[in-house]
């Protein structure tokens, strides 16, 4: 049974290859700790916004201790436009605080020291491990998590454990560009309020395909 399912979920994966051939990372970045704070940024906003503030916010923000540095009421300023700038000004300055006070300002590339940081959960250690450092990691964010459920791979809604399903039923040289892929397809096709099934690459591997409407059917 777990080698069909396997077989199935790589087939997806590689049509989803051949119908995004550029997938990759949308939030802009020149090196690990730009994407740690774009990623943290990221939450509850869109990458396009997120692009926009740290194209302003990485000229004046050049390492952790400036942002330690900056009062909390400018920092706020800066990221307000990213939504939840509280909370965010709070774990950036934290986060930073540890990087420079256990690692000597450099963002660590273990997957375990990531996730201990402040304001760093499994997708945003996922996302810096995986793109920031070329470490095998799955990212789950709302598109991951919807597709995995309508592909058929896994009926949950914890993030942990569509990520451990995942990395069971794909190869582990795909886990970062699969969450590329998924987010890719979730944007352009597979949307939450209006999916396009009729026009969708995978209607032959999808258990929510309906091929006599414009929606799907999530089988119970």
């Amino acid at each position: 049974m777990l080698k069909a399912e396997k077989e199935r979920a790589i087939k997806i994966l590689s049509l989803l290859k051949k119908e995004y051939p550029e997938a990759e990372i949308a939030l802009e970045f020149v090196n690990p700790f730009q994407l740690l704070i774009a990623t943290i940024l990221s939450a509850q906003c869109t990458d396009a916004r997120v692009n926009i503030v740290t194209k302003a916010l990485f000229k004046k923000y050049k390492s952790p201790k400036d942002f330690i540095n900056a009062s909390d009421e400018e920092l706020k300023k800066d990221i307000f436009s990213t939504g939840f700038y509280r909370q965010k000004a709070k774990s950036i300055k934290a986060c930073c605080k540890e990087l420079v006070s256990i690692f000597d300002g450099n963002v660590p590339s273990d997957f375990e020291s990531l996730i201990k940081l402040p304001g760093v959960g499994r997708k945003t250690a996922s996302v810096v491990a995986g793109n920031g450092f070329g470490i095998p990691a799955i990212a789950v964010d709302t598109h991951v998590k919807r597709l995995s459920n309508l592909l058929g791979f896994i009926k949950s809604e914890d993030p942990e454990k569509i990520e451990a399903r995942l990395k069971e039923l794909l190869p582990e040289k795909d886990w970062i560009i699969s969450g590329h892929l998924l987010m890719s397809h979730g944007r352009k096709i597979c949307i939450a309020r209006k999916p396009k099934c009729k026009k969708c690459v995978l209607g032959d591997l999808c258990p929510s395909f309906d091929a006599d409407t414009e929606s799907i059917k999530v089988k119970k």
